[in-house]
């Protein structure tokens, strides 16, 4: 995983201001934010828009209709990117992708040339230091039973197309897929055993099934390559993901909780579709909001 050059002045070590400057530290957390939730922004105005809020990394959405898509993200394009993200001093620790172990034969195919197109990407954004791949599994938690040794197999190949491109894929469970527990997320990493594949950790998806923290986080952060935080409110049949700080999240225990598990690595912000795809969505607010609630939750712990 890409090493961090920048962390927050905060509990983890360092004297928290409002607007938590980036800092050079052996290790730690470092806020960012997800590109995913800034769709209508162009790339180089999203990433002067993170940079000056505070942001220490950011990730970039691979999904269709994403000016980092793949197949639109050009030679040139990324080249400007990188160069961009060097002068920022900003991070690129992740990719997303939307990828699903229940796919069929064709789907499966794609995602496998999805992986395989996001490892080049990866290779150009950091040739020394690629940032991974991050993705949910796809499928309905009712057909775990019926489908999870298929999944187990799909998983297999996903690792074996990781090991030839030299890339690591990020697993995430969610609340209305397959894999919605800790539980079953460690079950295929069992089954496929394999260092390409690791654990991306977003605990709003823990929280609507009254999944504990603590317990979570005990389970799943030894494999964690790779937070999403975001809020949450309701219960697995109707939900709504909320930005961080709107929802019931206790920041200063979480942040504690990473503290204590030795979490090193970025925490960032991922802005649900929900939210994004509502009328009057404004990134740059929702990108200010977010960074607020979190940097202040950080300065607290000590």
């Amino acid at each position: 995983m890409p090493t961090r050059r920048h962390f927050l002045h905060s509990a983890f070590g360092f004297a928290a201001l409002p607007h938590l400057a980036h800092a050079a530290a052996p290790g730690g957390v470092s806020l960012g934010f997800s590109l995913y939730g800034m769709k209508t922004l162009p790339l180089n105005e999203a990433l002067k828009t993170c940079a000056e809020i505070g942001y220490a990394n950011v990730e970039l959405a691979l999904n269709p209709g994403f000016p980092s898509e793949p197949k639109v993200f050009t030679t040139v394009a990324r080249a400007e990117v990188k160069q961009q993200l060097t002068a920022l001093k900003l991070d690129l620790p992740c990719l997303m992708v939307n990828l699903s172990l229940t796919a069929d034969d064709k789907g499966h195919a794609l995602n496998l040339q999805s992986i395989n197109d996001a490892a080049q990407l990866a290779r150009d954004m950091n040739a020394a230091q690629p940032p991974i791949i991050e993705t949910v599994l796809g499928g309905k938690p009712a057909t775990w039973e019926q489908q999870k040794t298929g999944m187990a197999e799909r998983l297999q190949s996903w690792a074996e197309t990781a090991e030839k491109a030299q890339t690591t894929i990020a697993i995430k469970a969610h609340v209305n897929s397959a894999v919605n527990s800790p539980e079953r997320l460690l079950w295929l990493l069992e089954q496929v055993k394999s260092p390409t594949i690791q654990v991306a950790y977003d605990y709003s998806h823990f929280e609507l099934q009254g999944i504990d923290m603590e317990e979570s986080m005990k389970l799943l952060l030894p494999r964690t390559k790779f937070i999403h935080v975001k809020d949450s409110v309701g219960e697995p049949a109707k939900f709504q993901f909320l930005l961080p700080g709107e929802g019931r999240t206790d920041y200063v225990k979480y942040f504690t909780a990473l503290k204590q598990h030795d979490y090193h690595g970025p925490v960032v912000v991922e802005v649900s579709g929900q939210i994004f795809s509502k009328p009057g969505y404004e990134p740059v607010a929702a990108a200010k909001k977010c960074y607020a609630a979190l940097a202040g939750a950080l300065a607290k712990v000590g």
